[in-house]
């Protein structure tokens, strides 16, 4: 069965990431990414990791796609480019070299840790014991214990970052000479 839902999850993968390159529209790009996304969370199901696959759907999948979305929308950008003119000289040839070493690294790298990563499936997931914190508790109490001021900070600036978006899309819209968009509108 588990043999079975990782191969599911890596052609899903594999499918969407060849998608996210070879997609010409970046709005179908955005889509195929969701789709690889969603391939890794399967992955982290497959080994009980089932808090960071809920994280994978919702922050990545959900709210980061999300946001590559209404970027693509607002800058106007979800059409097709011309991909046949190369504005730098020789990219191409570049993007194929840098790959390819890219490529000889990650085999590299899987086939020198082989052992370690069957030393791990082994040992298996441990469970947490009565009374014991698991790792999500812990998680949690560092992060709003230890890190509480970290935390509330980031969620200042992305609101902030949020609220600014909403600005400068209301200015731009004004400049260009059309009615802003909100209630009193229509």
């Amino acid at each position: 069965m588990a043999e079975a839902v990782f191969a599911v999850a890596a052609v899903l993968m594999l499918a969407g990431a060849i998608g996210v390159v070879a997609s010409r529209n970046p709005v179908h790009a955005a889509l195929f990414l969701v789709q690889t996304l969603v391939g890794v969370a399967l992955l982290f199901i497959l080994n009980d990791a089932h808090f960071l696959a809920a994280v994978q759907v919702v922050v990545y999948a959900g709210a980061i796609v999300i946001l590559f979305l209404f970027v693509i929308m607002l800058l106007g950008v979800d059409k097709a480019e011309e991909l046949r003119v190369e504005p730098i000289f020789g990219q191409r040839p570049l993007a194929a070299v840098i790959g390819a070493a890219l490529a000889a690294v990650l085999g590299t790298v899987i086939l020198t840790t082989a052992d370690v990563l069957s030393g791990i499936r082994r040992s298996g997931g441990e469970r947490a014991l009565d009374g014991e914190a698991t790792d999500i508790e812990r998680m949690g109490r560092v992060l709003f214990g230890e890190f509480a001021f970290a935390v509330e900070i980031t969620a200042a600036l992305l609101t902030i970052a949020v609220v600014g978006a909403v600005v400068l899309t209301r200015r731009a819209a004004r400049s260009d000479g059309a009615a802003p968009a909100g209630p009193g509108s229509g």
